[in-house]
């Protein structure tokens, strides 16, 4: 996949570093791609499937069934994670790779994949 991204700024930046990574990370049917979403409110966690084209889990901060969660932004995400692993797993899903999405792997990205350990994945 051949995308120019020209400009400066976070966001293009951040789209760079992205596709940099996607060259090497892809989901498989064996080991879906655990991807998670960023923004200055919320978090989304996907697992996908590549090969297929399809998602076969998610889990959101914007969820309808997300439950409340006292603290930080960092303690929702960690909660996104827990709940992203307990969905895998109903569904079958025991190992993914990790995609951070071109964003640090520090903060609430990283409280993702903790809490997606915590309940149960392998990353």
């Amino acid at each position: 996949m051949t995308v120019a991204i020209r400009g400066k700024g976070k966001k293009v930046a951040r789209l760079r570093r992205h596709l940099r990574l996607r060259k090497r990370i892809e989901g498989t049917a064996e080991r879906p791609r655990l991807v998670v979403t960023r923004s200055n409110r919320h978090m989304v966690a996907q697992i996908v499937d590549d090969t297929r084209g399809i998602t076969l889990v998610s889990a959101s901060t914007m969820a309808g069934d997300f439950p409340k969660v006292d603290g930080d932004k960092t303690a929702a995400a960690r909660k996104v994670g827990e709940q992203i692993a307990q969905k895998a797993k109903d569904a079958g899903i025991t190992t993914v790779v990790f995609d951070r999405g071109g964003n640090k792997y520090h903060g609430r990205v990283a409280a993702v994949a903790e809490g997606a350990r915590e309940g149960g994945l392998a990353l």
